[in-house]
């Protein structure tokens, strides 16, 4: 079931842009805000398997201090929401159990019914090939959830900016996410353009369509 035209989308997606100077005295209002976590919540990801956790910054010291880290990007301080993505760094089996755990939560069934699922998972992600690059496809992961939710902000009018122009371990350090196994991979800001961001008036480039997109069994 459509709930927005095509020219609804367009509209929104050519109305945003990477917002250089955000209005501090703006906040996103907590029902958006809740929407916008469920996005994050709702990303799809590689067998479902959700390797990420997503940290919200709101606490003005806090930002503040991580634009120091940002190579002195206002962005970060300025915003209603600093959302920092991570990966769960070397994801294990006791992971894996989470999630089949949390499959029979939610779906019902066993354990047991789920043990091929498991054993895939294992097999690819843990103990297989791609278990030598896990941080990397985790990091891939993260990229969907990001995407994910600077669209959900542009269709709801909310502001964003996506940084991978930060310090990764110092925000780290900063936010202490060592303890959690974490390690910061992109950030982005949300919030509100200030109006005098000469930026947002700019048009957009982008290469003709014609130029990007190839489309295969069509006829001419």
């Amino acid at each position: 079931m459509s709930t927005a035209t095509p020219e609804q989308i367009l509209k929104q997606l050519k109305w945003r842009y990477a917002t250089k100077r955000f209005d501090p005295t703006r906040k996103i209002s907590p029902r958006d805000w809740e929407a916008l976590e469920e996005v994050l919540v709702l990303t799809p990801s590689s067998y479902g398997a959700q390797p990420w956790k997503f940290i919200v910054v709101t606490d003005p010291a806090a930002k503040e201090k991580l634009v120091s880290f940002s190579w002195g990007q206002r962005q970060v301080a300025d915003c209603s929401h600093l959302v920092v993505f991570t990966i769960r760094k070397n994801i294990d089996g006791n992971h894996v159990d989470s999630y089949i755990k949390r499959i029979v939560e939610v779906r019902g069934g066993s354990h047991e019914a789920l043990a091929r699922f498991r054993e895939a998972i294992i097999g690819d992600v843990i103990e297989g090939p791609r278990s030598k690059m896990v941080n990397e496809w985790a990091t891939h992961q993260v990229y969907i959830a990001l995407g994910n939710f600077m669209t959900s902000a542009a269709l709801l009018g909310i502001d964003t900016c996506p940084m991978e122009g930060f310090e990764p371990e110092k925000y780290d350090d900063a936010l202490g996410l060592a303890a959690f196994n974490l390690g910061s991979v992109v950030a982005c800001c949300a919030g509100y353009r200030h109006s005098g961001d000469k930026y947002a008036g700019l048009p957009k480039v982008r290469f003709p369509k014609e130029e990007v997109i190839l489309k295969i069994g069509e006829s001419d």
